[in-house]
């Protein structure tokens, strides 16, 4: 009998399993989560938009059941949010459902048994992201211009070269006098902007810096085995597919320091597969803001290359981007480029963001050179930058915002401007700027990831990503605002937030990265806006046709602007016109007159910034992995590190009973001296290891033991 009676409960809880219903309704970040990681599902009752009609109330206790044995490993009840009012901007009613305290690795959904409604599965675990990034990392390969991609690498999206023929660009000439030989450059490389086939310096400018710091954030991170071309050839994978637009950078610079600003067809011409488009393309005139763009990201890639090793490339890099700075200063005005001969986007930038990016050239290249001409440039220019002139850090300028915070945090810095930027970016997260901390902290946002109602634009997704960054910039820098409170644990939360929004966590129940079925996603984005995965093409849906687009990229968003060209008579289109703002999305990709481009249409801005937020959920070490605890982010029972690994602070988040008694010990047991502690808030801690060798170490407190790599 002792035999036959756990075959009798598994048929038991197979029968119960196939009598459940997964809905729509249940919130989970599809891909899972970290073992000590906070874990808060979203419970919805659609009261507004598509689904208004999708009715669910949750029982009164929700159950986490583990999917290889069906067993109940965890309950409690979920909790209404705002007292059960409607949420404006999803449309619906919402509870949430805490289940933080479950850390033991495995497969789960959740259950709500009174209904008989289960979520998707996922997963618990250390390395739960580390797939996701390499899909979301590859993305850039399927960008490539000018590079025929195998099936080995490839995969179903393979293809051969694209825009190498005549008048395209290997020999592309002057869109203003395109007949005129002389005017012909190799202009090949580099990565196509977005959906369609056209590439832009001033628009690289954010995802360069943004790929940038995800391998300098956290360069232990980084394989040689992303199944690239150049994978296994010494050199972590990212830092190959960087060096796909450097080139095409360099190329796109000339002899004089000056940059060029893109290469175009000169209409809306495109075809699937890209080697099959045989338009002409030109190039666009040198500018000041293209200049500027180039001498930012070669200063900060000279940076990155060379600590990685790569020291003749980086050479090359910091010449480069010295040469742009002397014609930069030989030519100050801005620039006013008008496009002529284009009908494609017009790639020219506020004059504030060309100041934003001479700022970043100056700070990457003081930080390169340790000349003090940079460093007396940005002290100079510094408080003349949004961010401390409005005393106003938010989502729409990362790159100008992440230079300033790197700035801050050189030793050689001038340290009255290094604080005057910390600062002000403690204030404006926690007091300047009422959308950003004190939003969190409010509960304002039933899906946990709050932007005001006006930033919810065109290319949303990236904001959402850039959103984390602001969270975990303070981490990573440890910075707090000093009054006593938990602000690490807070910004902790704050950062997961937009994560989970991103994989599922929505009103919608989509994760907002294309057909990741085969890494965990269960309800993907299945169609973009790209000319190559264009609607009616063998790419155009990842479920009723043979493909769908590559895995891994990024759409544009949520866009409650959105609008149909005038010229469309089509039915309604319902979504996204019609919806609450956060359900403002289809998943489709017609082109004119519907213009889906505005909600599902990809761009390197958008994946290089989700990549830089992702990327610093890797390689994170939890410490003990003990099934259930009260709190584990209290840190009761555990010790918490991040980033991980770093280069020169860490902070930890420590057992309450433990705080001071923190050690360090290298990988052979040795006792280590000449690190630092600073006391950041309640039980946290910032630990500055700068001084310390490259190598492995284990944190000590007096009940428990995390690992933690120095770079």
């Amino acid at each position: 009998m002792k035999a036959s009676l756990p075959i009798f409960l598994l048929c038991l809880s197979a029968s119960l399993l196939q009598a459940q219903s997964i809905t729509q309704n249940i919130h989970i970040d599809q891909f899972g989560y970290l073992p000590c990681a906070q874990k808060v599902a979203v419970l919805a009752n659609p009261q507004l938009g598509f689904n208004a009609t999708d009715n669910y109330t949750p029982g009164a206790t929700l159950q986490v059941v583990d999917a290889s044995t069906a067993m109940v490993v965890f309950s409690a009840a979920p909790v209404a949010w705002n007292n059960g009012n409607t949420h404006f901007q999803s449309g619906d009613k919402v509870w949430w459902f805490d289940f933080s305290a479950l850390s033991t690795p495995g497969e789960y959904y959740l259950l709500d048994p009174i209904n008989n409604l289960r979520s998707y599965n996922f997963n618990i675990d250390d390395h739960v992201y580390e797939e996701v990034l390499r899909e979301s990392v590859r993305a850039f390969y399927y960008q490539r211009c000018g590079v025929a991609k195998s099936p080995e690498h490839g995969g179903n999206w393979n293809d051969e070269a694209c825009h190498h023929f005549g008048q395209q660009d290997v020999h592309c000439t002057l869109v203003t006098d395109p007949q005129n030989a002389a005017t012909s450059k190799d202009l090949s490389g580099g990565w196509h902007d977005a959906g369609d086939y056209n590439k832009y310096v001033n628009f690289s400018h954010e995802p360069l810096h943004d790929l940038l710091y995800a391998y300098e954030n956290n360069p232990g991170i980084w394989g040689d085995n992303f199944n690239i071309p150049e994978s296994g050839n010494g050199v972590p994978d990212i830092l190959d597919e960087i060096k796909v637009e450097l080139d095409w950078l360099m190329k796109m610079q000339l002899a004089d320091g000056s940059c060029l600003m893109k290469v175009s067809v000169t209409g809306f011409e495109a075809t699937s597969p890209p080697s099959a488009d045989l338009a002409f393309r030109r190039y666009g005139k040198a500018e000041a803001s293209a200049t500027r763009a180039v001498a930012s990201v070669f200063a900060h890639a000279a940076i990155v290359y060379k600590a990685q090793g790569s020291n003749a490339y980086a050479t090359t890099l910091l010449n480069k981007a010295e040469l742009a700075w002397s014609w930069i200063k030989s030519h100050p005005s801005y620039s006013t480029y008008n496009n002529a001969g284009f009908s494609s986007a017009n790639p020219e930038v506020a004059t504030y963001t060309q100041d934003d990016y001479l700022a970043c050239a100056a700070v990457y290249l003081f930080a390169a050179t340790g000349n003090t001409e940079y460093r007396d440039y940005f002290d100079s220019h510094y408080n003349a930058l949004n961010p401390i002139a409005w005393g106003y850090w938010y989502v729409f300028q990362p790159a100008v915002q992440d230079a300033m915070l790197y700035y801050a945090n050189l030793p050689t810095a001038t340290s009255s401007v290094a604080n005057d930027i910390k600062n002000s970016y403690v204030n404006a997260v926690h007091f300047n700027n009422a959308d950003l901390l004190t939003a969190v902290l409010n509960k304002s946002d039933a899906y946990r990831a709050f932007m005001k109602n006006d930033d919810y634009v065109w290319g949303n997704n990236k904001q959402k990503s850039y959103s984390a960054t602001m969270y975990q910039n303070l981490l990573k820098y440890g910075l707090n605002n000093g009054d006593g409170t938990n602000d690490s644990l807070n910004y902790v939360h704050a950062a997961d937030g937009y994560l989970h929004f991103l994989h599922g966590v929505n009103p919608i129940n989509q994760v907002m990265l294309t057909n990741m079925y085969d890494v965990g996603g269960d309800k993907c984005a299945n169609e973009i806006y790209h000319a190559w995965f264009y609607d009616g093409t063998v790419y155009d849906n990842a479920l009723s046709s043979l493909y769908g687009p590559p895995p891994g990229i990024v759409p544009g968003g949520m866009n409650p602007g959105y609008s149909p060209d005038p010229a469309y008579s089509g039915p309604a289109l319902e979504p996204p016109l019609g919806q609450p703002i956060q359900k403002s999305y289809k998943d489709w990709n017609s082109g004119w007159p519907e213009n889906s481009w505005e909600i599902t249409e990809n761009s390197i801005t958008y994946q290089g910034a989700y990549v830089n937020m992702l990327s610093r959920y890797v390689g994170q070490v939890c410490g003990s992995t003990s099934s259930l605890t009260n709190d584990p982010l209290s840190s009761k029972k555990e010790i918490r590190i991040f980033p991980n690994p770093s280069r020169d602070f860490v902070t930890i988040i420590m057992p309450e009973s433990d705080v001071k008694r923190l050690e360090i010990f290298n990988s052979i047991g040795q006792k280590m001296t000449g690190y630092s502690l600073k006391q950041l808030a309640g039980n946290a801690l910032q630990l500055n290891i700068s001084s310390l060798p490259r190598g492995l170490y284990y944190a000590s407190s007096g009940t428990s033991t995390v690992k933690f790599l120095k770079e």
